[in-house]
């Protein structure tokens, strides 16, 4: 007699699971992603390129990815560096850096532009003296990338952490004893391991630096044609009323986080592609 061989998966059948993402899916990412181009297509093009190139609007995206730029490439080197020291050393204190690396998961963003306002304005803590030094962070691009920093900072040490805490050191150790110096140690050994990691930390840095909003509101001062974003031109149409001007300027950044993400899959690909020949 033949008895049923029990499932060995924990979960439902291949359908089951595949139809539940996949309406999840739809419901959360595909259906309001779908209806954002809906909107925006009851523009003519003319009325489309109006809206998306207008001077106001062309000067916020350039900001948007300027200091999304500027911020992921110092989240990447601030970053890594601070993953470094979180695995290779042991100090007093190293497990409360290490929980105070998720803070700006937890902070509210709104909380986190406050905070940082108060510290970097001409009268703040910080702001007094580097006003006294010439040098202006709040309600100028300099705050902006300030604030983009923060909230993607923790991203990259995390992505590039647990790659580190997965060298083997017995590997550095060996490479030393066959006359390896410390920089061909770094470039041959331990950067191509960890280049992926980087990439995909300095990718999800620069995606959440691009949509972010609350914290970049309040330090920015929303100067038109000098510090704006194009997220408050969005939230500005909708108090507006103007819908579709809204959903023009969205799809365009829509379009735009899909090349970058387009770009990162390229980049990480490249990046397994060194770490394979190295």
């Amino acid at each position: 007699m033949k008895t049923k061989r029990p499932s060995s998966a924990p979960l439902p059948g291949f359908g089951v699971t595949m139809g539940l993402t996949l309406t999840y899916l739809s419901l959360v990412v595909l259906i309001p992603l779908f209806m954002l181009f809906v909107k925006a297509g009851g523009l003519d093009f003319a009325q489309f390129a109006a809206i998306t190139t207008s001077p106001r609007v062309l000067a916020s995206y350039r900001l948007s990815f300027l200091a999304s730029l500027a911020a992921a490439s110092i989240d990447v080197c601030v970053g890594f560096l601070l993953a470094w020291v979180l695995v290779r050393y042991q100090f007093p204190g190293r497990r409360f850096i290490d929980s105070l690396v998720d803070l700006p998961f937890a902070l509210p963003t709104a909380v986190a532009g406050i905070v940082l306002t108060t510290l970097y304005s001409p009268l703040g803590w910080l702001g007094r003296p580097l006003a006294a030094l010439g040098i202006k962070v709040a309600f100028t691009p300099v705050g902006v990338a300030l604030a983009l920093s923060f909230v993607g900072f923790p991203f990259v040490v995390r992505t590039v952490q647990p790659v580190l805490q997965s060298l083997a050191a017995e590997d550095e150790e060996a490479a030393a004893c066959l006359g390896a110096n410390r920089f061909q140690i770094f470039v041959r050994l331990i950067l191509p391991t960890v280049l992926p990691a980087v990439f995909t930390g300095f990718a999800l840095a620069f995606a959440r630096a691009l949509g972010e909003y609350g914290s970049v509101v309040f330090i920015s001062g929303n100067l038109p044609m000098r510090t704006e974003i194009p997220p408050l031109l969005i939230m500005t149409r909708l108090d507006q009323f103007d819908y579709q001007g809204a959903a023009a300027i969205a799809v365009v950044m829509l379009v735009a986080s899909f090349i970058v993400l387009l770009l990162t899959h390229v980049l990480k690909w490249w990046g397994r592609r060194i770490g394979a020949w190295s």
